[in-house]
């Protein structure tokens, strides 16, 4: 699967398609067009997973929503939930192991960590 562009209007409904990788870019940034070819190979090679683009020039609202600071910056969501993030240009072997550690994640646990961690806040189910 080529990547896809994520938009405002697309994120919602992308960011809930099990393991999606996002690639937060700018046309401008050297480290982000060294990257780009990366993200794109591995994008080719894991159809089952969404890869997704945010040019952070076109889409302030997402970078500023996340706190991209630096770019570029790659997430992972796992059934809609935010489960790694970091900046820097990711050589191949270290994408592929983020992948691997996706895939491995027990999001039962994780969706138990988070409701326990939102009780101890005080927040409540909505």
């Amino acid at each position: 699967m080529a990547t896809i562009e994520i938009t405002e209007q697309n994120f919602n409904e992308v960011a809930d398609q099990g393991i999606v990788l996002l690639d937060f870019w700018a046309a401008w940034c050297g480290p982000c067009r060294t990257f780009g070819p990366i993200f794109e190979k591995a994008s080719e090679a894991h159809g089952d997973i969404v890869f997704g683009k945010i040019d952070t020039e076109a889409q302030p609202a997402l970078s500023e929503g996340f706190e991209i600071r630096s770019i570029p910056t790659v997430m992972a969501i796992r059934d809609g939930i935010v489960v790694f993030q970091q900046a820097g240009v990711l050589p191949a072997r270290a994408l592929e192991d983020l992948i691997g550690q996706v895939r491995a994640l027990d999001m039962d646990a994780i969706r138990t960590e988070i409701a326990a961690d939102m009780k101890e806040a005080g927040v409540k189910d909505s």
